[in-house]
C-alpha cells in the first residue's frame, strides 16, 4: 500500500473577504504551496475553519481546491462531522468531486464510545471508494481514539492513515509498535513534534505553519527520511516561528501570517477573532526573522 502523500500535507487556512469566503485569494494560495513543495493540501480542515462553514461553501471549497490542483498533488478534503450521515453524505461529494481522500475527525460534543467510533469510522469508509484518514485530535473534540480502536479500523482496506494530533509521543510508540507499517500510516498533527514523529517511523505532517512555510518542512523531511539527522538541527531553528503561531487557538496566529503573505484579509469568523494588533506584529516578526535567517 502506498500513503496517499509522504512529507509535508498543509491543513489550508480559509481566507475570508467582509466575511465571504475569498475563493480567489484561496487559489492563490494553492499556487504558492504547490510552487513551494507541499506534498498534499487538506481543505476544510480545523485550519479552515470548517465549523463555521456552511454546507455550500464548504462544497465550493472542495470543489474549487481540485480544480485548481488539477492532479499535481493530492487534494484531502476534510468531510468529518458529529453526524455519521451527514459525514457520508459529504464524504461522497468529495469522492464525486475528485478528492483524492478524506480525513474524518472524530465526532465532537456527542462523543462516543470506542464501539461507537469504529461503526462511525466504518459507515463513512463503506460508502465510498476513496482512502480515508481518521483524525485523532482529543484537544478539540473531548475524546481519543484508543490504539487497540486504531488498529481494528486500520483493517479495513479504505482507512488507510490517522493524523495524530495527540500530541504525546508514547501514543504515538505504542500505536507504531501495534499497527501493520506497510499498510497503515501515521502523520503528526503536531508541527512542534515533527521532527521526533518523523524518527520514529512517521510518515509525514499535516502541519498549520506549512501554509507559509511548507518548502522549508519538506526539506526537513527528506533529509530526516535519508538519514540526515542534522536535520534535527535545522528543524530546532524552526521552532520560534511554531511558537508564534501557537500563542493562540489555531488558526488565529497563523492566518496572521496568510494575510501577510496577501491569502486573504485577516479575517477570521465568530466565536475566532484576530488578535490584538501587538500579538500579531509577534507574529508577523517571528515569521521575518525565520525568513532573513533561512536566507544567511
Amino acid at each position: 500500500m502506498n500513503p496517499i502523500f509522504e512529507g509535508i500535507g498543509v491543513a489550508m487556512t480559509t481566507p475570508f473577504n467582509d466575511n465571504e469566503v475569498d475563493y480567489d485569494a484561496f487559489r492563490r494560495h494553492i499556487e504558492y504551496l504547490i510552487e513551494n513543495d507541499a506534498q498534499a493540501l487538506i481543505v476544510n480542515g480545523t485550519t479552515g475553519e470548517s465549523p463555521t462553514l456552511s454546507a455550500e461553501e464548504i462544497e465550493t471549497l472542495i470543489k474549487v481546491g481540485i480544480d485548481t490542483v488539477a492532479g499535481r498533488v493530492p487534494v484531502i478534503a476534510g468531510t468529518g462531522t458529529n453526524s455519521t450521515m451527514s459525514s457520508i453524505e459529504l464524504s461522497r461529494y468529495a469522492e464525486e468531486a475528485g478528492a483524492d481522500g478524506v480525513m474524518l475527525i472524530t465526532p465532537y460534543y456527542n462523543k462516543a464510545n470506542q464501539k461507537g467510533l469504529i461503526a462511525h469510522f466504518t459507515a463513512i469508509a463503506d460508502a465510498i471508494d476513496i482512502p480515508v484518514i481518521l483524525y485523532n485530535v482529543p484537544g478539540r473534540t473531548g475524546m481519543t481514539i484508543e490504539p487497540e480502536t486504531v488498529v481494528e479500523l486500520s483493517r479495513h482496506s479504505n482507512i488507510v492513515a490517522l493524523k495524530d494530533a495527540v500530541g504525546d509521543l508514547n501514543y504515538t510508540i505504542k500505536l507504531m509498535n501495534m499497527i501493520d507499517q506497510e499498510e497503515f500510516v501515521l502523520y503528526s498533527g503536531n508541527d512542534d513534534n515533527f521532527a521526533d514523529f518523523i524518527q520514529l517511523g512517521g510518515k509525514g505532517l499535516i502541519s498549520v505553519v506549512g501554509n507559509v512555510i511548507p518548502g522549508e518542512l519538506q526539506s526537513i523531511y527528506s533529509r530526516l527520511t535519508e538519514g540526515d539527522y542534522n536535520a534535527k538541527h535545522t528543524f530546532t531553528g524552526l521552532m520560534p516561528l511554531i511558537e508564534a503561531v501557537q500563542v493562540d487557538v489555531n488558526p488565529i496566529p497563523i492566518k496572521a501570517l496568510t494575510s501577510e503573505l496577501g491569502f486573504g484579509n485577516y479575517e477570521l469568523r465568530l466565536p475566532l477573532l484576530p488578535a490584538e494588533e501587538e500579538m500579531r506584529a509577534e507574529i508577523v516578526k517571528a515569521y521575518e526573522a525565520f525568513k532573513e535567517g533561512s536566507k544567511v
